[in-house]
């Protein structure tokens, strides 16, 4: 499990959907607006998090990403797992003019610290991270909604009674007052 930037933007991107649950999709364009990321980035982060059923998508009008489950069932890990390159295709550090020893010296070292980062990302949960923002004063604007489709006619006015309707009507009206 690598802590990379990719890993960030994604725990980012999981937190605003966690603080939006009301139902109504989140679109990439307003995560990307919002947090200046770019919008191809985060449409491959969000296929590897849609691939590993963390996130679910709404296509069409009106459409985007929602969480798939609870805030609460997710975990950190969870996330940084699911954006992790875990198909071996990763380059290998080159190699320092080291010995085997002094590499084996530190080898367990760093194994206890990979484990013990993994096993802390796994209690923290991603309700625990939006409850943080909440506590911090952070403020959900929501997205207007764009109702788009057939509505109904709109009614005429209806004309009051004793109103004119014309400019005759209207001399005529106007007419007992130029006499008197």
């Amino acid at each position: 499990m690598r802590l990379s930037t990719r890993g960030r933007f994604a725990i980012t991107a999981m937190i605003d959907l966690a603080l939006r649950q009301s139902g109504t999709p989140v679109p990439l364009q307003d995560l990307a607006q919002r947090h200046r990321i770019s919008m191809s980035y985060l449409e491959q982060m969000f296929a590897k998090l849609r691939q590993h059923g963390l996130v679910e998508s709404t296509r069409g009008p009106g459409g985007g990403y929602a969480l798939a489950h609870a805030a609460s069932a997710i975990s950190v890990a969870d996330i940084i797992g699911a954006i992790d390159d875990e198909t071996g295709e990763r380059t290998k550090e080159p190699q320092r003019e080291t010995s085997p020893s002094a590499q084996s010296m530190t080898q367990d070292l760093w194994e206890a610290l990979q484990t013990t980062v993994a096993n802390y990302l796994k209690t923290v949960s991603l309700q625990s991270l939006a409850d943080e923002q909440k506590a911090k004063g952070f403020q959900v604007q929501e997205r207007k909604t764009v109702q788009k489709g057939v509505f109904q006619k709109p009614r005429p006015p209806v004309a009051r009674p004793g109103t004119p309707n014309s400019v005759f009507a209207l001399a005529q009206a106007f007419a007992p007052l130029r006499k008197a």
